[in-house]
């Protein structure tokens, strides 16, 4: 058969690179054609799947302090991810994190040095921020409102959360007590109307505004277009073209649950499939069943149910690969009884 992996990251286990070459592998392995292809959804790894850093500047961490970011620029076309700039492991996970501190001034500083060098097409990826301060931070450090004028800047957001609903939604993660959701929430209300007011974009309105804790909508009051993280990423790759051709997509992530049908990898992968009636298999670290509907129908495969949790955390790439060849068998079979 004709395989194409297309998995996402096991967050905190496995890259995406290294998941899809393990999938590959085992495939090419039981004498399949396999063709392995990283995907991100706009949160981290998506710099690396667009072609990875090429440059290294200094900028503003979200705490304030000086770090170098990997960025990428190819001609006139600049790629950012914002989780390398003011991400939450940067300042040690939500434990070690100032919630109502935390900026993205460094993003800013990045784009600026992007414009600055030529950009004239800049993509911000954005998630797994530890910021939730509207964009306020970047847009000061770019200055003028009229910096995006004849540049086409595109947002590649991981979820589709509003603008006003980002402290509540996200808040917690990244360490906010209630006091801080609740503070920073009626921050993020009078950003949006001052956005509103100054820049005549209403950013409430905006599905995705509220990602990386603000940041999408901020820069979409200067100008910038909001799109999900997974079709700029397919977009850019020829996903659809490449799963059409394909007998078997084998797709997965580190944690199956409903969010994982609302804006990401698998979700983006599992609808392609279906569009160009082509099977769908799954592989996750841990899937939680009660909330995959969505994944009815598709053969699918816990590490953790089959391998434990243990191992399933320590070994990942040895189990996904050992999981493979009844992963495949199981898709078989759902073909084969769909068919008939």
């Amino acid at each position: 058969m004709r395989i194409v992996a297309v998995a996402d990251k096991f967050r905190g286990t496995a890259t995406a690179i290294e998941v899809t070459a393990a999938i590959t592998e085992a495939c090419r392995t039981l004498g399949h054609d396999a063709t392995a292809i990283p995907l991100a959804d706009g949160g981290e790894g998506t710099l690396d799947v667009l072609g990875g850093a090429n440059q290294h500047t200094t900028v503003t961490g979200p705490l304030g302090d000086p770090i170098e970011c990997a960025w990428r620029l190819s001609g006139d076309t600049a790629v950012i991810e914002s989780a390398r700039v003011c991400g939450l492991d940067i300042v040690g996970g939500a434990e070690h994190n100032d919630p109502v501190a935390a900026s993205t001034f460094g993003v800013g500083e990045l784009i600026d040095n992007a414009l600055r060098r030529g950009a004239k097409h800049i993509t911000v990826t954005v998630g797994g921020s530890a910021t939730t301060d509207g964009g306020l931070g970047a847009l000061s450090a770019l200055g003028s409102p009229h910096r995006f004028r004849g540049v086409r800047v595109i947002v590649a957001c991981d979820v589709r959360t509003r603008f006003t609903d980002a402290a509540r939604v996200f808040g917690p993660q990244k360490g906010a007590t209630p006091a801080q959701v609740s503070w920073l929430t009626g921050r993020l209300e009078q950003l949006a109307a001052r956005y509103r007011q100054h820049h005549g974009v209403d950013v409430t309105e905006l599905i995705g505004a509220g990602a990386a804790g603000g940041l999408a909508g901020g820069l979409a009051a200067l100008g910038a277009t909001l799109r999900p993280g997974f079709d700029v990423v397919s977009d850019a790759l020829d996903l659809p073209d490449l799963i059409e051709q394909a007998d078997l997509v084998i797709t997965g992530e580190g944690r199956l649950d409903a969010t994982s049908f609302e804006g990401k990898v698998v979700g983006g992968v599992c609808e392609l499939g279906a569009e160009l009636r082509v099977p769908v298999a799954i592989v996750a670290g841990d899937i939680d069943r009660a909330q995959c509907p969505a994944a009815l129908g598709r053969a699918m495969v816990s590490l953790t149910e089959q391998f434990g949790p243990q191992r399933a955390m320590t070994a990942t790439i040895e189990c996904i690969a050992a999981a493979i060849p009844g992963v495949i068998e199981h898709a078989q079979r759902r073909h084969s009884a769909a068919r008939s």
